[in-house]
């Protein structure tokens, strides 16, 4: 590895990576580390190593934007199988049951499915990272524990339905597209929706296609993106103030408004509710500023 530069020495921005299958979240930041040779990278939103698609990092001082990143909707393709359950409700687990699915007409799944749109209260996988007092749920579970995870309030906006295929005489594959809220688990989905059926269900393929304004024609592998920001232009790396504003609206302020953000000072307020990117006349993002009355506060401060 080349020696450690110094966060400071690498520009902030983020990292659109398509994540490969077999990898964990954690395993792609490590990676962007070693490509960058520093500390300060996270990410925005866990993919399941059986997952592909896009996983958002942020480096140096764009890592204090991975909390709001993470909070957008996210769209995904994926393929359910119905007539049988897993221990993790994905290809990854051990078979728990096996009900035959070709009775099933194409009709009836499609309308199982469309029962998984809207405001839902979802109980994720027991197999999932989840903590259950400080401890991944998955990590009780691999120690021989019984986990129940309380449900949770997602909201799955659209679900489309694109193939419906009979691989065997009993079982049925269903390629769908979806877009929903942050928290949602599209296995948990493949669950739910088998068991409606009688069948059971898990997933075969799942590919995040979308994370916020972030979309899989942008990603690349952590090493192109890592390239990319390296020399400050290219596919994969978007700058800090251009992933500020893709997220939240743009707020110009003057060279005096900017010293007065970068002090932590209120300035005058939006007149719109929500964060918004304070942008200087040179372009550089300087906060996320809220409204709080009369005045608009620093939420997240963004030092030059």
């Amino acid at each position: 590895m080349s020696p450690r530069r110094p966060d400071a020495d690498v520009p902030p921005g983020l990292l659109v990576v398509d994540k490969q299958p077999g990898m964990t979240s954690h395993d792609v930041v490590a990676r962007a580390r070693r490509a960058l040779s520093v500390r300060k990278v996270g990410h925005a939103g866990t993919l399941d190593p059986m997952a592909t698609g896009v996983l958002v990092l942020g480096v140096g001082t764009a890592t204090r934007l991975l909390g709001h990143l993470a909070g957008n909707d996210k769209a995904y393709a994926a393929t359910v199988r119905f007539g049988q359950t897993t221990v993790t409700d994905d290809r990854e687990g051990e078979v728990l049951t096996t009900t035959p699915a070709g009775g099933l007409t194409d009709e009836q799944v499609r309308a199982a499915l469309a029962r998984q749109t809207g405001p839902l209260q979802q109980v994720p996988s027991s197999v999932s990272a989840v903590k259950v007092d400080g401890v991944r749920s998955y990590d009780r579970v691999r120690a021989g524990e019984a986990v129940e995870l309380a449900p949770r309030a997602v909201t799955v906006h659209s679900l489309a339905v694109l193939d419906v295929r009979r691989p065997t005489a009993d079982l049925l594959d269903v390629d769908v597209e979806v877009v929903c809220s942050t928290g949602t688990y599209i296995r948990a989905i493949a669950r739910d929706a088998g068991a409606d059926l009688g069948v059971g269900g898990h997933l075969t393929a799942l590919r995040r296609t979308r994370s916020g304004p972030f979309d899989q024609a942008v990603a690349r592998s952590v090493e192109a993106a890592a390239a990319a920001l390296l020399i400050g232009a290219g596919p994969g790396f978007v700058p800090l103030t251009a992933a500020a504003t893709a997220v939240f609206p743009e707020r110009r302020v003057d060279a005096a408004e900017a010293v007065d953000l970068g002090h932590g000072k209120r300035v005058a307020a939006t007149g719109t509710p929500g964060l918004h990117a304070a942008v200087d006349p040179g372009g550089r993002l300087v906060a996320l500023v809220e409204d709080a009355g009369r005045t608009a506060k620093v939420a997240v401060g963004f030092p030059a």
